[in-house]
């Protein structure tokens, strides 16, 4: 099936020919649904913290600062903001008659009416539009902004008095507010290749000023998606699908790939956050407390585990009763039938490879009809039922009893993460060996007019962390202010208060 043009072609993209065998055999077999049992609810895998538990997991965060751990603020920021302008790009690329009529329909309506209100309509009105059409087209356009063609990241997304702001920009200043390390503050963004220079024109001024205003140093990283994490496309007949050279065509596997950068950081903790989900500074301090309170949780729970875990390794079973209470209280535990029978080095080893895991909070807010993935109790392959992050991608919405369930889910997930990646010892675990690689999905896409399979690796947040300790805590839907369309920045929550 391969040939030695397809493995020089494999050789230089890194990636392993048994690799491609396997995508090949998952095209062919399909990846399973998530097994879900129940949705994550207040009380049944979601924590409603009071003011005293915010108070408390505060300090717990602002503690570990001061000792020194390091926290990074990870933000995916790959691809252009293409979708973000999608119906704008059709009413440039609609005749004149029809955009007359477009004018008065959503979201055009709002948006000619509202135009003012972007943080980039000075940029445009500078350029001297002659009429609405020609103002889409500077917007969209290289010959003005160019935005139909750069990254969110780039994009104005805020006005404020001293100036617009975009959203990369929004970041560092929230990195400031919330991920200051003794005077360190460490961002990373995951970005495209041709992409890099316009980021690093985007923050380097932002980066400066702060460092200047507030005596603090601004570390700004950057990766790119590895070649070796994109996957084959296949054909319908499940072969591998070929471009008109004859050669084998991949695709980006989606950000579960991110997983590999993640897996690179120099960190022990992670705050994991969109690069479009930003508001502007009236909903800082929201924002900013419960970034403290997910951070403060998971580092109440890695404690507490790492407790245990030394323990054990020190052979002191008196742990055992203590893991045993924390997993009733926290994981829905499935022991081993004989677990009663064995003695206690066995239920010892047992329990490290029940806890012995990388952790994460994710933060859940209230559903309200927006998009995202779900938090349920989830049945895995072998057996045990734990929290998951849910893409509907991932449901059998043609089962029922799995439809009901989704059904009455009640909160979703925002992206808004914070992650423990670091052992008892200090060492960073390695996060490429807690992926359930069954948790991936397949998409039908085309290319040079031919219909083609395209494999989804699983999310970064869904199944490349599938087999991580998870925990949920409610948080305010004022700290989720996605822009996914770019009317979005006329909501409230991305004006001037």
């Amino acid at each position: 099936m391969l040939d030695l043009k397809d493995l020089e072609q494999l050789k230089q993209r890194g990636v392993a020919p048994e690799q491609v065998e396997k995508q090949l055999a998952q095209f062919k077999s399909g990846f399973p649904f998530a097994d879900i049992q129940r949705a994550a609810t207040i009380g049944d895998g979601i924590l409603k913290a009071n003011e005293a538990d915010n108070q408390r997991f505060v300090a717990l965060y602002d503690s570990a600062l001061k000792a020194g751990k390091k926290v990074v603020k990870f933000i995916p920021a790959s691809g252009a903001a293409t979708r973000m302008f999608k119906s704008m790009f059709e009413y440039k690329n609609a005749d004149a008659e029809k955009q007359v009529e477009m004018s008065g329909q959503k979201p055009y309506d709002k948006f000619f009416a509202e135009f003012d209100k972007f943080a980039f309509a000075k940029d445009i009105k500078a350029m001297n539009p002659k009429s609405d059409a020609e103002k889409i087209e500077l917007m969209l356009d290289d010959k003005g902004l160019g935005y139909g063609q750069k990254p969110k990241g780039v994009i104005k997304f805020h006005a404020y008095e001293n100036g617009a702001r975009t959203a990369a920009e929004e970041h560092l200043e929230e990195g400031l507010s919330y991920a200051n390390s003794n005077g360190i503050i460490n961002l990373h963004f995951t970005v495209s290749p041709q992409h890099l220079d316009l980021f690093k024109a985007a923050v380097i001024p932002t980066k400066e000023r702060i460092e200047k205003e507030k005596g603090v140093k601004i570390n700004i990283s950057y990766s790119f998606q590895k070649l070796s994490t994109d996957t084959l496309a296949a054909t319908m007949d499940n072969e591998p699908f070929r471009d008109s050279e004859g050669k084998l065509v991949f695709r980006p596997g989606g950000h579960g790939a991110l997983i590999e950068n993640l897996n690179d950081l120099d960190a022990d903790m992670v705050f994991i956050k969109n690069i479009d989900n930003v508001a502007q500074d009236h909903l800082l301090a929201t924002t900013s407390l419960y970034k403290k309170v997910i951070a403060g949780y998971a580092i109440d729970k890695r404690s507490k585990v790492d407790d245990i875990l030394s323990k054990l390794d020190k052979k002191d079973y008196t742990a055992i009763a203590e893991a045993e209470a924390f997993m009733k209280e926290n994981l829905q535990v499935t022991y081993p039938s004989d677990y009663s029978q064995m003695d206690d080095a066995k239920k010892s080893s047992f329990i490290v490879n029940t806890l012995d895991r990388p952790l994460r909070v994710c933060g859940m807010v209230k559903n309200e009809g927006e998009p995202g993935g779900g938090p349920f109790w989830v049945k895995g392959s072998d057996g045990q039922v734990t929290l998951q992050v849910v893409e509907s991608a991932q449901i059998d919405v043609n089962d029922p009893k799995k439809a009901e369930i989704m059904k009455g889910s009640t909160h979703f997930n925002p992206v808004d993460l914070f992650c423990c990646i670091t052992d008892r010892n200090g060492r960073k675990y390695d996060l490429t060996k807690f992926v359930d690689v069954n948790a991936g999905f397949i998409s039908y896409k085309s290319l040079g007019g031919k219909e083609l399979k395209a494999m989804e690796l699983p999310g970064l947040w869904n199944g490349a962390m599938a087999n991580w300790l998870t925990f949920f805590v409610e948080v305010p839907v004022e700290t989720f202010n996605p822009v996914k369309t770019v009317v979005d920045l006329l909501r409230p929550q991305h004006q001037p208060k």
